[in-house]
């Protein structure tokens, strides 16, 4: 979802096949926002606070569900759905292109989007989005840096690897497994932090009112993980 620019153009879409069968059957827009892995409860939307009226963005959006709920049912100014491969910018101007202008799919590189933006956000969110899939050293300062003054970050990443092996004591990213458009296997990096790394890295970038929660599972299972719910704020 997240970290190749379209202008790399020799670089395979790795997030070719993600929702891809689910987008074939369900058309919908979600009736409700969930942030924990499993996507089965936890805090919902609230944690955006009001969102009547401001300009938010969904780092790394994929298809674009969650921000599709949030243009449907709070009112914002608009939401950016932003996302760097063309599989998932594909999807979600097919879903949900009808709620323009209020939702808009951007096919760029997250951090190349936000730099060029400065200023421009109210609220950036991502949900086990760009936040798990970006080198949080290069994301975090780009995304203070687009946010108004007071505005709001908020992120759900994993708070330990899936099947339960502790999460990284330093900024370290795991290969994860993929898969090229064709189907070849393939890898890409994922930052799995313990708390304490993400909030040195939103302190770093110029964050305030940094919060880290951690969520657990409603059930456990050999695929379920604990959920790091961050957020954090731009100074006024």
């Amino acid at each position: 979802m997240k970290t190749t620019s379209p202008a790399q153009g020799a670089a395979p879409d790795l997030w070719h096949h993600y929702g891809r069968t689910r987008t074939e059957s369900d058309r919908t827009v979600p009736s409700s926002f969930s942030w924990v892995w499993a996507q089965d409860g936890g805090p919902g939307a609230e944690v955006l606070g009001d969102l009547a009226g401001l300009v938010v963005a969904d780092l790394g959006a994929g298809a674009a569900r969650h921000a599709a709920h949030l243009a449907v049912h709070h009112a914002p100014a608009r939401v950016d759905a932003v996302d760097a491969s063309p599989a998932q910018h594909g999807m979600a101007s097919d879903l949900y292109g009808h709620l323009a202008p209020r939702l808009r799919p951007v096919h760029a590189d997250v951090v190349e989007h936000l730099d060029t933006h400065p200023g421009r956000y109210d609220v950036l969110y991502s949900v086990f989005g760009a936040v798990d899939f970006t080198d949080p050293r290069r994301l975090l300062p780009a995304a203070a840096r687009a946010l108004r003054p007071g505005g709001l970050f908020a992120a759900s990443t994993l708070g330990d690897y899936i099947g339960g092996a502790p999460a990284e004591p330093d900024v370290v990213a795991a290969d994860v497994p993929a898969r090229t458009p064709d189907g070849s296997p393939a890898s890409m990096p994922r930052w799995v932090l313990q708390e304490h790394v993400w909030e040195k890295l939103l302190d770093e970038a110029g964050f305030t009112a940094i919060t880290i929660d951690r969520l657990p599972p409603p059930a456990s299972g050999a695929r379920t993980a604990d959920t790091l719910l961050l957020r954090a704020c731009q100074p006024q």
